[in-house]
């Protein structure tokens, strides 16, 4: 008897579990402790509750009918124009069949495009189902601390069925942008510049949150802002170095330039913080900012550039974002719209940037894929190695991911409005996790003690004697 198919390889399918595992650890615990630590106290439980309903409610749909919608069959290939090539057909994925057999994209798989995948078709759809519930739970920090929890488990469902798939089928699964040759290494576009918008677009149709916590929402635990950060800094080995799925020569560099363009990212901010802030000194929240800029930019690009490039686009993509934060958050609409923690700048203008600076810096002596020769098979060029053409490109598909997902994720937002506030109660948000949740993130030492005491179990029993002594809350 023999283990595995011949097709498998045991590395290449190793690789991507882990790294599909190290995208999955950068929502939970990551995205949950990053955003719990940065939301005033009152938010802790909701912030995290809303990751982890999140990420669950993303993963149901996904086996179930998205992820062929985002890399199955075309919907119908015969509409004219991008529309014959703008989502797939709704499939499920749940059965052995369909999870054991060899991972297959029907636009790409058979092409010149890439090698055939080593791995099973459960491995490719976890993997990018990490992808797919990352991006809700990222655009959640410009929405949080006033999102009527109902209309959020309405929302993300509908938006990764209606939004999302569009976006990887158009970028990863063979669509349009694909076919014309647009660049999105890792999700600088489908991730990021979509979570900017579409969180943007959010905030503005919800309404902003109480004018006393705009005025006071300052981080509650910045040690935990460290640790959901490290989580999500060494979690992106797995984003970036999965998305070339093989364990090979690409995915090792495409993680050294992550790394690389991330401090190099990190390091800009804080000398701009130190020398042009409005305080002239050097924050760790503009440091955390920078990083995921760095972050960010680099994903279109982490295995087209070489380490060069990706010094430039941490450069360019951290000054960038840094002006934007400080000055064009001052003008209309910017200033209009409350985006709790700056995703619009933070993912949605720095995806923007690192995907158009890919179709600069894209060098074509990086191969991604080689002939059995050793010689390139496939790599591709940005503007200063010849190739203008990429950069519109790049601006192209941009364009049709702000605009779609914008326009899309206003309508879904007012058809939940329809059934469901957006909004929670004003009361409610006076309040915070204790009226949404009835939990506390860090309760009082007498709130504790007093929910320990024993309660009669019906009105008409004898109530228990109480307590000799209290008992001590665990101070951890």
């Amino acid at each position: 008897m023999i283990p595995y198919p011949s097709w498998l390889d045991a590395g290449d399918n190793a690789w991507q579990l882990v790294a599909a595992t190290l995208v999955g650890m950068m929502s939970i615990p990551g995205i949950a402790i990053l955003y719990g630590g940065l939301v005033q106290r009152k938010w802790v439980v909701n912030t995290m509750f809303m990751a982890f309903t999140g990420f669950s409610l993303v993963l149901v749909g996904w086996v179930l009918w998205e992820f062929k919608m985002g890399f199955g069959e075309p919907l119908n290939s015969h509409w004219p124009g991008i529309l014959g090539a703008f989502v797939g057909r709704p499939g499920t994925i749940v059965g052995s069949a369909s999870e054991q057999q060899q991972a297959w994209i029907p636009l790409i798989n058979g092409t010149d495009l890439m090698p055939h995948f080593r791995f099973s078709q459960s491995t490719l759809a976890y993997f990018h189902f990490a992808f797919a519930a990352i991006t809700p739970l990222l655009f959640m920090g410009s929405v949080i601390g006033r999102m009527n929890i109902r209309a959020w488990l309405l929302f993300v469902p509908l938006w990764s069925t209606l939004v999302y798939t569009v976006n990887a089928f158009l970028l990863w699964g063979g669509g349009w942008w694909a076919a014309q040759g647009a660049l999105d290494y890792s999700g600088g576009y489908v991730i990021h510049l979509a979570a900017g918008t579409s969180g943007f677009v959010a905030a503005a149709v919800i309404g902003p949150r109480l004018a006393r916590d705009r005025a006071h929402g300052v981080p509650n635990n910045l040690p935990m802002v460290a640790v959901g950060a490290g989580i999500l800094w060494l979690g992106w080995n797995g984003f970036n170095g999965g998305d070339m799925y093989f364990g090979g020569h690409n995915a090792a560099a495409a993680v050294l330039n992550t790394n690389l363009c991330t401090a190099v990212a990190l390091l800009v901010w804080v000398l701009w913080d130190m020398f042009a802030g409005p305080q002239r000194k050097p924050t760790f929240l503009g440091g955390i900012n920078g990083m995921i800029v760095g972050l960010v930019a680099i994903t279109p690009a982490a295995g087209f550039v070489t380490g060069i490039g990706a010094i430039y686009i941490g450069i360019i993509a951290s000054s960038i974002v840094w002006l934007a934060w400080n000055y064009l958050s001052k003008v209309r609409p910017f200033n209009k719209v409350d985006d709790a923690l700056g995703v619009v700048y933070t993912h949605g203008i720095a995806g923007l940037a690192g995907g158009l600076l890919v179709g600069i810096f894209a060098d074509p002596a990086m191969a991604v894929y080689l002939n059995k020769d050793g010689s390139t098979a496939f790599s591709t060029s940005g503007w200063l190695y010849g190739n203008f053409d990429q950069l519109w490109k790049q601006a192209g598909s941009a364009g049709t991911i702000i605009l779609y997902d914008a326009v899309m994720t206003f309508l879904i937002l007012k058809g939940i409005g329809l059934f469901v506030k957006l909004r929670a109660p004003d009361a409610v948000l006076e309040s915070g996790d204790l009226a949404v949740h009835d939990e506390e993130a860090y309760p009082a030492e007498t709130a504790v003690a007093s929910a320990a005491e024993p309660v009669p179990v019906a009105a008409s029993a004898p109530a228990p004697s109480p307590q000799k002594e209290a008992v001590e809350p665990d101070s951890g």
